[in-house]
């Protein structure tokens, strides 16, 4: 079976087409993207401006003819905290509906860690035992930690890399008080949930997922992505401490220049790695795995166990995502994946 996941991301629309069939593992078909800050198409009331709707609706109408003419049998549509937290967010997701008949679930923050932990432990197995997954979007900070397929507790909070540099980082490069203020913020705001998931326990292995963690990962001597995904890569404290402090002195053009950075992702990447190396110091981390698998692939996985399956739905199965017959009308988003 071939499915289509379209992810509406604060930085990239991304629509990543999966063949898998039962017992076997997911493997990529095709992909197809394209670099929207949906950030950036804010205005002063936090709603998305005409212009950046006009460009999401397009990325979509292309995203469903990509996926029809690979050969796509469905698809799941999701956005996260771009437009869930926007101003017009729910007109925007009338908007795409009327204007391309593909239906947009929404997750929640939560919802979003619960699924890109299902997709790290079975990256991982079982015999990870416990798993803590950090992952930096542009908009929000998922954490999650558990035993089981998924996690025992989940929390989200707003310390998304796009969003901390447009609230706290104006300068290019940032200020010395503007970088000392937001870590005073980034540590306060995590507080309250490390302390709730350090309650459950010590982790057995720490992963990083998300874009950003894969550049930091990358930035500090991680094997390049063309080296392949079971390549082992590692993220030190020691060595994001050090090269936070360089990204603090330049600029996002410099940034830029780096391995593993892309231009529309330089801007935000100091503010990525004060979030990495606060939440690693919190949670008394050393090292963290950089984990291939995230939240695309955890709603891919739920999909096709939901097809092989029946029976009681775990803790973050009903997530609420469009679900879109290709060819055909949409209907309304599926209860579970």
């Amino acid at each position: 079976m071939r499915l289509g996941v379209l992810d509406i991301g604060s930085n990239t629309v991304h629509l990543l087409l999966v063949d898998a069939y039962a017992g076997a593992r997911p493997v990529a078909f095709a992909t197809h993207k394209r670099p929207l800050s949906l950030v950036r198409f804010l205005d002063d009331a936090g709603a998305i401006t005409q212009e950046g709707q006009s460009e999401l609706l397009d990325f979509i109408r292309e995203a469903a003819r990509f996926a029809a003419r690979h050969g796509a049998e469905d698809m799941l549509a999701f956005c996260t905290s771009a437009i869930r937290e926007a101003a017009n967010g729910q007109q925007v997701l009338d908007r795409v509906l009327t204007e391309t008949g593909v239906e947009l679930g929404e997750l929640s923050g939560e919802q979003e860690a619960g699924m890109t932990y299902h997709a790290v432990r079975r990256w991982y197995g079982w015999g990870a035992e416990t798993i803590l997954d950090l992952d930096i979007g542009g908009g929000s900070f998922e954490m999650a930690i558990g035993t089981d397929e998924f996690p025992a507790a989940a929390r989200s909070v707003p310390l998304g890399a796009g969003r901390l540099t447009r609230d706290w980082l104006p300068g290019d490069p940032p200020s010395i008080p503007d970088i000392k203020a937001l870590r005073a913020y980034v540590r306060e705001t995590l507080a309250d949930p490390v302390r709730e998931l350090s309650a459950l326990g010590r982790p057995s292995l720490v992963a990083g997922t998300s874009k950003t963690f894969r550049s930091l990962a990358r930035i500090t001597g991680a094997a390049p992505s063309t080296e392949g995904p079971y390549v082992k890569r590692v993220l030190r404290q020691e060595d994001l401490k050090l090269w936070t402090n360089r990204l603090a002195a330049m600029s996002a053009a410099e940034r830029a220049e780096l391995p593993g950075v892309s231009e529309i992702r330089a801007p935000q990447l100091l503010a990525g790695a004060i979030v990495a190396y606060e939440a690693m110091k919190a949670f008394d981390i050393k090292s963290l795995r950089i984990c291939p698998w995230a939240l695309r692939e955890g709603l891919i996985l739920r999909r096709f166990d939901h097809l092989l399956y029946d029976g009681e739905q775990p803790f973050g199965s009903s997530v609420g995502v469009g679900h879109v017959l290709l060819g055909q009308q949409p209907v309304a988003p599926t209860a579970d994946l």
